[in-house]
């Protein structure tokens, strides 16, 4: 992702050549969110004592911020963010934006992986990608960002879980695979510094957000 678009920029600052960067602190673009619930699939960037390491999970944001975001069978099949013009919602339902959070990510796995050991440590960071296969470079679009992650429980499990089987409901369709998920950890991961890509609007274009 860094490499696609031509120009890295700064992180949480200025953005490059045709980007945006909004103030630290500033309520995420709605263009960001709306790319955000546009995929689901990311790849999590991550390290621990044997040293770095990604692996790809399945996500959800908040599953009413895109029109059609729940046009997803079978786990795969994101929507093109270039095709949903819905009206962005509030994303990041158990934590919120008004706490001054940016949008979050939910997503499940157990902590007895690799990455959810090293995610569970205290202090720790993830950074991830997401964007669609098969893409012409010129109208290229994807995502990266930076974060942390911890394991929800409670109302805010019940609350994040609602939003996952929104995104995802093949997964309440199946009774077998429903009742094998309700069993793993179910993850908030709340990234703190957000760039979207897209060449769409011109080559290395961004727009870039960050909590502070």
């Amino acid at each position: 992702m860094a490499e696609m678009n031509g120009a890295e920029g700064t992180d949480g600052g200025a953005a490059g050549p045709g980007g945006a960067a909004g103030p630290d602190g500033a309520p995420c673009p709605e263009a960001i969110r709306r790319a955000l619930a546009a995929h689901t699939t990311m790849t999590l960037a991550y390290a621990d004592e044997d040293g770095p390491q990604a692996c790809a999970v399945l996500y959800a944001t908040d599953a009413s911020v895109v029109a059609g975001a729940n046009e997803v069978t079978g786990g795969t099949g994101a929507t093109d963010m270039t095709e949903s013009a819905g009206t962005a919602g509030t994303v990041g339902a158990v934590g919120g934006e008004a706490a001054g959070d940016g949008p979050a990510l939910y997503f499940v796995t157990a902590t007895t992986t690799r990455h959810g050991r090293a995610l569970a440590e205290p202090g720790a960071r993830v950074a991830f990608t997401a964007q669609r296969d098969g893409q012409e470079w010129s109208a290229l679009t994807g995502l990266q960002g930076r974060g942390s992650c911890r394991v929800l429980a409670g109302a805010e499990r019940a609350a994040g879980w609602r939003i996952y089987l929104e995104r995802f409901p093949f997964v309440a369709a199946s009774d077998r695979l429903r009742a094998a998920l309700e069993r793993t950890e179910l993850w908030e991961l709340r990234p703190d510094w957000l760039r979207l890509i897209d060449n769409g609007q011109g080559f290395g274009h961004k727009e870039e957000w960050s909590s502070s």
